[in-house]
């Protein structure tokens, strides 16, 4: 669903003054290289100041939706723009090359031409140079807005060339107050908010059957770790692992069990901070009474050392069994 002015103010105000600001005085980069997290808005905000550089009659700095411009731009017709985005692991060489042939081309398409480069940072060295050249001697009405969410795994150079645009990350009580209000439940808001920045893959994971049995399995484990360890080991075996198969999957499981013990912690300290399991507040209130800051601190370190050491590609099923002991003896 598109976005309001409105959302798109609240979301990232420092950004739509600027971009807004530079539109209205005329005082556009050639380049622009939008920086920030997934879920920040970048995607949403690239395409409203695309459209309001092609718009052919704004009100108050804002596309008007309904020129020959804005809808040949919503329905993905507008011959004056053009995206690119990685082709398989990288951008290559050929894809801008192709770019530049396009934006070269005269005589096709009157007025503002626009090129958007998705995740730059994945251009590999020959097609960031090709790009280098073209931004080192800009055309005439030709706008660049890169995007990226690793700003230093681009060559410095282009970071040079282009105008930085930051984007901070969506707050977390603002997340849960949208998805709230789009009908999740308070619980699974507040899991999925710790997960995510991005609205949409908190809806996806929210929706998904398997990230659901993922969360209660996570619960149990903690509940049970702290009591019976063989109980726990012959869960790991019967749950956790045919759960958390992928490398993906285990270390987000490992990030759901770090919150599980930090909601604990700060239960424990009296913290009103906003949990991250909220309906296991009874559950962690007991937990918490049963444990000293020694064994909590030992336990959350236990789990942080089983994420770091995860990436090694070490038996997922030994580091497990060892993380349930440590767990243990926390």
């Amino acid at each position: 669903m598109q976005k309001t002015i409105d959302e798109f103010l609240e979301m990232q105000p420092v950004v739509m003054k600027r971009l807004q600001g530079a539109y209205s005085k005329d005082r556009l980069a050639h380049a622009y290289l939008f920086e920030g997290p997934a879920g920040s808005g970048k995607t949403e905000i690239t395409h409203f100041f695309v459209k309001l550089l092609l718009c052919e009659s704004p009100v108050e700095n804002v596309p008007c939706e309904t020129c020959r411009s804005c809808q040949l731009y919503n329905s993905g017709n507008h011959t004056n723009v053009l995206f690119i985005e990685p082709d398989g692991q990288n951008i290559k060489i050929d894809q801008i090359r192709e770019l530049i042939f396009k934006l070269n081309k005269t005589g096709l398409n009157t007025g503002r031409k626009i090129y958007v480069i998705e995740q730059a940072d994945r251009m590999n060295n020959s097609s960031a140079n090709a790009l280098l050249k073209f931004l080192e001697e800009p055309e005439f009405n030709v706008t660049a807005i890169l995007l990226t969410e690793r700003l230093n795994a681009l060559m410095s150079t282009i970071r040079s060339r282009c105008q930085l645009v930051s984007f901070r990350p969506l707050s977390r009580p603002k997340l849960m107050e949208k998805l709230i209000a789009d009908g999740m439940t308070g619980s699974m808001a507040a899991t999925v908010s710790m997960l995510t920045q991005s609205e949409e893959e908190a809806v996806l994971l929210a929706q998904d059957e398997q990230f659901a049995q993922a969360r209660k399995t996570v619960l149990k484990l903690v509940e049970v770790a702290g009591s019976n360890v063989h109980e726990a080991l012959l869960m790991l075996q019967a749950e956790w692992l045919p759960l958390f198969k992928e490398k993906e999957d285990a270390e987000r499981g490992l990030d759901m069990l770090l919150f599980a013990y930090r909601d604990i912690a700060s239960v424990k300290a009296g913290l009103e901070t906003a949990r991250t399991y909220p309906d296991m507040e009874e559950t962690w209130k007991q937990m918490a009474l049963q444990r000293s800051f020694t064994v909590l601190s030992k336990q959350l370190q236990a789990v942080l050392q089983a994420k770091q050491q995860l990436p090694r590609n070490m038996n997922r099923t030994l580091l497990m069994e060892q993380l349930m002991l440590n767990l243990q003896e926390g």
